[in-house]
């Protein structure tokens, strides 16, 4: 997976060459009769080609209330964490719904990486989004379980069942959890600073034990097995059922918000890294 700071450099006018950091982007389908849409598809197919400016300021979504007792919203006048110049932000959206079965996601996520293709773009980050349940908050996952999922799919599958087939489980060597190598304290504060002051968002350490789960894992395993030692800079970010248009516009929004906190978190820590290797290099030269 590339590295932020040092991602696609794209051909511009005058033969220069300009940075472009591809995010992957995933949405899942409808998986429960009680909910026929998923909003996190409608959200990911929502998004524009590119990661817009910040909005200054962001005044809420029109057609959204907001949850009781909460402010009806602008950016904080001071953030923790103001916007910082970027480089272009390329939002790469998978074409399809992901189907909810532990066979196709399985199948499926090595291609979404692009590892084995250099004709197509490197990801340099990746959100997967999925629905929870019937609640007011946003979360972003800080671990994927490898084992323990006890609940069928849509096609009637327990992911025992795959690793019962001749095949040999792909991840038999890795740990029981896999974690995301953002700095997730960081990505929080700088989501929420981006994000409406009414945003409920914060870090949970459950991803649930389903699809949502195990797409999870699955990208933060192959990355592994494809380099132990490059970072996994993917998160899942979980939404509401609520699936309204002004549901899905929030989602919108705090989907784009939180790019912008993993972009500019990668971007701060890259360029902490190369001031300390500079530094390095001179103290070397004495």
């Amino acid at each position: 997976m590339g590295s932020v700071g040092t991602g696609t450099r794209n051909k511009v006018s005058g033969g220069e060459e300009e940075e472009t950091i591809n995010v992957l982007i995933t949405g899942f389908a409808p998986f429960r009769t009680n909910f026929p849409i998923n909003p996190s598809w409608e959200i990911a197919k929502s998004l524009p080609d590119y990661l817009p400016p910040p909005p200054t300021p962001f005044r809420g979504i029109p057609g959204h209330v907001p949850p009781p007792g909460t402010a009806t919203g602008t950016i904080p006048p001071n953030p923790t964490n103001p916007p910082i110049p970027l480089p272009k932000v390329r939002l790469l959206v998978h074409p399809s719904p992901i189907h909810v079965g532990y066979r196709a996601v399985r199948n499926l996520v090595p291609s979404l990486w692009h590892l084995d293709s250099p004709s197509n773009p490197k990801i340099d980050l990746a959100v997967h989004i999925g629905m929870a349940g019937p609640r007011g908050f946003y979360s972003i996952e800080r671990r994927a379980h490898k084992s323990n999922y006890t609940m069928g799919d849509v096609d009637n599958n327990l992911l025992s069942d795959l690793d019962d087939e001749s095949a040999p489980h792909p991840w038999q060597d890795l740990p029981e959890e896999l974690l995301s190598d953002l700095d997730m304290e960081d990505v929080l504060q700088r989501w929420r600073d981006h994000s409406p002051p009414y945003s409920d968002l914060r870090i949970s350490e459950d991803a649930g034990h389903y699809l949502c789960d195990f797409i999870y894992y699955s990208s933060l395993a192959h990355l592994v097995k494809n380099n132990p030692h490059e970072r996994k800079r993917v998160v899942f970010l979980h939404v509401p059922s609520e699936a309204s248009p002004a549901w899905v516009k929030v989602g919108r929004e705090l989907c784009l918000s939180l790019v912008r906190g993993m972009v500019e978190s990668e971007v701060v820590r890259r360029e902490r890294e190369l001031k300390v290797e500079n530094h390095q290099e001179e103290v070397g030269e004495l």
